[in-house]
């Protein structure tokens, strides 16, 4: 295994920010993770990353940084009604969407263009249009860094919560997460209640529908909306959407008549995106399209901040940071950053 030193991360994050690991290394095998860790001996813990899609660099990694390329995906069993198909951390979690839809195993037909890697798909219990990894996860294999050795979890393991795990909480940076076991449906049930997934297939003219047809309506919905990284660096919805008790969401819905949410476990969630539209820097009445240097807010998706070219992990943050202050002065609503800040 390759050690590198004082290598750039830029082509390993999607924001495209220009920072330094002190050390770099790739691994493919258990053995190599093993030889990676016996390497380090008194080193910082090292960070582990897999697509960089939800990541936002503001400093050099005085460390090792480490990216997961495990591959490999592979049905291991089946009953009558579900098939368990287990794939590598390393795997692009939209080619294993695409290598489901291939071989008609519902349920992930949803999360359709997502950006990222499979292994970060339970540490973010990452969703879309009405579905989360937790209504499809069987359980995964991850290496315990201390002990050196690898740990089964089960779905109430991994403690699921809203964009949440234990591997964001508890087991912060002890894990790296190596495959993860799917429970797919072999006869489909269509979940296109949420969003515009109805007004797309009715656009597209679906007469008969499937889940490649839920899959294709998914990926020219996140087209038409949300930025491609490959052209303009982002991480997909920079903020999550934030739940309130039902009596502050009654009096700031009497306030503003337009507020959109939804009930989310006896509270309400509110759409982030429209308190980001509807509040905004001096004398601007929306963050959306707003910019600040190479830093800034979509302009099709207030949820999404944006890096034009040359901005850094620090203007984007900033940027962040004046979108939350906004909101929590307007709608006294405090926004919770999803992307992981290092």
């Amino acid at each position: 295994m390759q050690i590198l030193q004082n290598i750039s991360l830029k082509p390993y994050n999607t924001f495209g920010i220009d920072v330094l690991a002190k050390q770099f290394a790739k691994f493919a095998t258990l053995e190599e993770l093993d030889e990676l860790f016996s390497y380090r001996g008194n080193l910082s813990k090292p960070l582990i990353i897999g697509g960089g899609s939800n990541i936002l660099f503001t400093q050099n990694v005085d460390g090792l940084v480490a990216k997961n390329e495990l591959r490999g995906i592979g049905v291991i069993k089946e009953d009558d009604n579900h098939v368990y198909v287990k794939s590598a951390a390393g795997e692009n979690w939209h080619q294993f969407v695409l290598y489901c839809i291939e071989n008609n195993f519902a349920g992930v037909e949803n999360l359709s263009l997502i950006p990222g890697n499979v292994g970060a798909s339970p540490m973010q219990n990452i969703g879309a249009y009405g579905v989360e990894i937790k209504d499809v996860f069987h359980e995964l294999e991850a290496y315990h860094i201390a002990d050196k050795k690898l740990v089964t979890f089960s779905a109430a393991d991994c403690e699921f919560g809203y964009r949440e795990s234990v591997f964001k909480r508890n087991w912060k940076g002890e894990f790296v997460i190596m495959n993860v076991t799917f429970k797919l449906n072999k006869t489909p049930s269509f979940n296109t209640s949420y969003g515009a997934i109805e007004q797309e297939l009715e656009r597209m003219v679906v007469r008969q529908i499937s889940i490649k047809a839920i899959s294709d309506a998914v990926i020219n919905i996140r087209q038409s909306k949300l930025p491609n990284p490959d052209e303009i660096g982002n991480a997909g919805s920079f903020f999550k959407n934030p739940t309130i008790q039902t009596s502050q969401y009654q009096q700031l819905k009497a306030n503003f008549p337009s507020l959109i949410a939804y009930p989310f476990n006896n509270q309400m969630k509110l759409a982030a995106g429209w308190l980001i539209e509807n509040c905004g820097p001096g004398n601007n009445t929306s963050w959306k399209g707003c910019r600040i240097g190479d830093a800034g807010c979509h302009d099709r998706q207030a949820l999404v901040l944006v890096n034009y070219g040359t901005a850094n992990g620090t203007d984007i943050y900033a940027l962040s940071t004046a979108i939350v202050n906004s909101v929590k002065q307007k709608f006294g609503v405090e926004l919770e950053r999803e992307v992981n800040i290092i």
